[in-house]
Order: structure tokens, then C-alpha cells, then sequence
């Protein structure tokens, strides 16, 4: 250990080191990260329930709602990048320090400005300083990623960024709380609920976690990793996934209200439950793509997506308010198990990339390591402009035909684009990213038969041990 909490080693692939400190060290941060990460995505997503406290009397119409919440997610979207690597600049405790004060200037603001009367251009630019609450979780996801050993990624990850999902619901049900005990005028309660918890995930950060010393930025990681070909079609596929959980999050309030009337108190009451659904299975997407294969499911995924999107378009013609929450919360739902399984590939796809630059044991490991987190910035990033592409189609459907319908087919589209591209690069051409035998440095290679779906050809980038 260090001063000023830093812990100068770290080696959690030393199975002793683990058992005897680093996995204590390591849960200890995931709860605090949980927690931090948590409050990050109830800002974020604040605009998806201020919109609903903003009646005839803002003057505000609905394309100008969907802006708002659009504003938001493409400015969460971007600030991921630079999040992801100031864990290593600034140290991963002192950073999610930082990064929870940084969310008393939304907050405050908003605190300040929702009442009618205020212009829309200081609405839109409160909504952009939300945009701080999404960048928590890049940061969050690469310090955690450092914490854990391979064997335990999936689980650290999932855990991590469901548990920060579930912030988004969450908000909601307080605004929903609101709505239904002091009615749709006092917005200001749900920001009262939420300044003190900010600060007290800032006190909690700076007095349980710590940094790790051996995280240092590594531009050549960087720069690998923005030319390796699967940054980029993992970015695509995260598209799919957390940008619809994402977008759809901020987007269905405000769709139910536009599209089947629903009053303020009628929205709320059914906003909250598809992104707690989708939260709460995250983590489930990742233990089945540890038992049968990362890619496998999400394949099955994604092809659920565009039978679920396919239930929501004929709900959307029908105007049926029950077939449509029925697509939605399913949509939510793929899309949870979709975001465990997708982030699950990333380390996997990198340390087998490693094996197959004739790397071997820690050395493979590491490069794995240094890939898959200057890799998670700009996947996270990329995948959050899914939300922004999500609630730009609303806004324009909306705008052209009247309803969600033309949005609802731009997606069943998407959805079978990306399975396309998920058979195409990981499932009929496996070899792309298969392990290889570890016979670097003079190892023989293991003849035995394959123990583990890690060493099988048609779940290539399954990493169970």
C-alpha cells in the first residue's frame, strides 16, 4: 500500500494475492463504484422525468421534450472518452470523487430553473451539464475492470454497471413519488432527494476506495485500440444494446404521454419498470454468456430485440397501450441481457487477440488487460450515441406521421443488422478470435481434449474457467 490510499501492487491473477487481500480490496471498491455509478445515472437520465413535469404552462412541445433528453444522452455520450481515461491520470478513487462533485452543478441548476418562465435555451443547456452523470459509468467500468481478475470480470462488470443502470428506474419511481403525493408542479423535490445523496457518494468514495498505482495511461494501448477492427463492431453491437436501453430509459414517458395520451401520474407509474427490468438482468446476460457463449448469446439477443420491436410497430398501428407495453418491457428486458453479454466479449476478444500475437500466461493477460480498458471508453461512448439516435428518430416520427411508428421499423432494422454482423465476425468465422495453444516460451501445448467452452471453436470468445 501507498499514501494517500494508492496501492502501489496489484496482481489480481496471482490466485494467492487474491485470496489473502486483493479480493477484499476488490469487493470493497465494486460497492462504492456501485454506488457512485448509481447517482451518476440518476442525473443523467433526470431529463427523462423533468419532461413529464412540464405541462401546457413551459410552452415547451413534445419534439422539444425528446430534444432535451436527446441533449443529455449525446453529451453523456462524448464525456465518456475523456472519463475513461482519467481513472488512470487522476487515480480511480480520486476520480470517482471528483466525478460525484461534478454532479452538484447539474443538479443545483436544475434545482434553480424548472419553472415556467424559463427560457429553452437555459433548459437545453442544463440538460447538457447532465450529460456529466453519463461519463461516471466509463469511468467506473475501466476502474473496475483493473480490480478484477479475468475469471471474475464478467461478474465485477455486470454487477458494476447494473447496479449503476438501476439509478435510471430509480429517479423515475422518485418522480413518480413526487408526482402522486405533491402532484406534477414540484419538480424541485425530486432534485432536493437527490443533492444531499450526491455528496454523500462523494464522502463515501474518498473514504472507502483507493487507487491503484500500476494503472498508468498508455497512448499506445489507445491508439491500438481505436485501430483494432473489433473496437469497432463491438461499439456497433453495444449500439444496439445499451443505446436502446438507454434511449428507450429517457424516451418512454415521454412517448406514452405524446403517443396514448397518458396523464403525468399515468406515465410515471409505468416509466420506472422496463429500465428496472433491464437493470436487474444485465448481470443475467452475463452469466449465460459465460455458460453457453458471448456471442451466442447475443445473437439470441438481438434476434429477440427485432421480434419484441416487431410486437411494439404493430402496437404502434393498433394503438394498443397493452400489446405495447408488453413489446416495451421485453425490448428492456433483451436489451439488459444484451448489455452483459456484449461487455463481456470485450476482455475475452482482446486477451485471445493477445494469445494470437504468440503472447502467453501474465503477458497475454496483460495485453488483454491494457486493450479491453482503452477499448471500453470508446465502445461505452459510441453505445451511448445509440440513445441519442433513439430519441432523434421519436423526435422526428413524431414530427413527420404523428406517432412512434416510422421509429419503431428504423429499429426492428437495426436490430437485424446487428445480427447479422454478430453471425458474420463471431459465429461463421471464429477463428478471428479463437484461443490458441499457450506454447510461448517453450510451453507445450495442452493435447488433452477441451475442457471449457473457452477452448471450443463455435463459442470462440467464451472465457468460463
Amino acid at each position: 500500500m501507498g499514501g494517500g490510499r494508492w496501492i502501489e501492487r496489484w496482481e489480481p491473477e496471482d490466485e494467492t494475492f487474491w485470496r489473502e487481500q486483493g479480493e477484499r480490496i476488490a469487493r470493497r471498491n465494486l460497492w462504492f463504484s456501485v454506488l457512485a455509478e448509481h447517482i451518476g445515472f440518476s442525473v443523467w437520465s433526470l431529463w427523462s422525468v423533468m419532461v413529464l413535469f412540464m405541462g401546457p404552462e413551459y410552452g415547451v412541445d413534445a419534439a422539444g421534450k425528446f430534444f432535451l433528453i436527446a441533449t443529455a444522452t449525446v453529451v453523456g455520450a462524448v464525456i465518456r472518452i475523456p472519463y475513461t481515461f482519467a481513472v488512470a491520470r487522476f487515480g480511480g478513487r480520486n476520480w470517482t470523487v471528483i466525478s460525484a462533485l461534478l454532479l452538484l452543478l447539474p443538479a443545483g441548476l436544475a434545482y434553480a430553473v424548472m419553472e415556467p418562465g424559463t427560457s429553452y435555451g437555459t433548459f437545453v443547456l442544463v440538460a447538457a451539464l447532465t450529460g456529466v452523470g453519463g461519463g461516471n459509468f466509463a469511468s467506473s467500468m475501466t476502474n473496475i475492470n483493473a480490480f478484477f481478475p479475468l475469471r471474475k470480470k464478467g461478474w465485477a462488470l455486470g454487477l458494476n454497471a447494473g447496479g449503476g443502470n438501476i439509478g435510471v428506474p430509480v429517479v423515475q419511481l422518485v418522480g413518480l413519488l413526487v408526482i402522486g403525493t405533491a402532484g406534477a408542479m414540484h419538480p424541485r423535490i425530486v432534485l432536493g432527494v437527490y443533492l444531499p445523496l450526491i455528496a454523500v457518494a462523494a464522502l463515501c468514495s474518498a473514504l472507502f476506495m483507493d487507487n491503484l498505482a500500476p494503472v498508468r495511461n498508455d497512448t499506445g494501448a489507445v491508439r491500438e485500440a481505436v485501430r483494432a477492427r473489433h473496437t469497432w463492431i463491438m461499439a456497433f453491437l453495444y449500439v444496439g444494446t445499451f443505446g436502446s436501453f438507454i434511449g428507450y430509459s429517457f424516451a418512454f414517458g415521454l412517448v406514452l404521454q405524446t403517443q396514448f395520451g397518458r396523464t403525468p401520474l399515468q406515465a410515471a407509474s409505468l416509466t420506472f419498470i422496463g429500465p428496472l427490468l433491464g437493470s436487474l438482468v444485465r448481470p443475467v446476460g452475463g452469466s449465460l454468456a459465460d455458460r453457453h457463449g458471448e456471442a451466442r448469446i447475443t445473437l439470441l439477443t438481438f434476434a429477440a430485440m427485432a421480434v419484441a420491436a416487431g410486437v411494439v410497430l404493430y402496437a404502434s398501428v393498433v394503438e394498443s397501450l397493452t400489446v405495447f407495453l408488453i413489446g416495451f418491457t421485453g425490448l428492456f428486458a433483451l436489451s439488459g441481457l444484451g448489455n452483459g453479454s456484449t461487455y463481456k466479449m470485450i476482455p475475452a476478444i482482446f486477451l485471445t487477440q493477445g494469445r494470437r500475437r504468440g503472447l502467453a500466461g501474465e503477458a497475454a493477460e496483460a495485453y488483454g488487460r491494457r486493450l479491453s480498458g482503452a477499448s471500453m471508453g470508446l465502445i461505452g461512448a459510441v453505445g451511448a450515441l445509440g440513445g441519442l439516435g433513439i430519441n432523434l428518430a421519436f423526435r422526428q416520427s413524431f414530427l413527420t406521421v404523428g406517432s412512434g411508428t416510422g421509429a419503431f421499423v428504423a429499429f426492428l432494422l437495426f436490430y437485424a443488422a446487428c445480427m447479422a454482423v454478430t453471425w458474420a465476425v463471431y459465429l461463421r468465422r471464429p477463428a478471428d478470435v479463437a484461443p490458441v495453444p499457450d506454447t510461448a516460451a517453450g510451453a507445450e501445448p495442452d493435447r488433452a481434449p477441451p475442457r471449457h467452452e473457452s477452448q471450443w471453436p463455435r463459442t470462440a470468445v467464451t472465457t468460463r474457467k
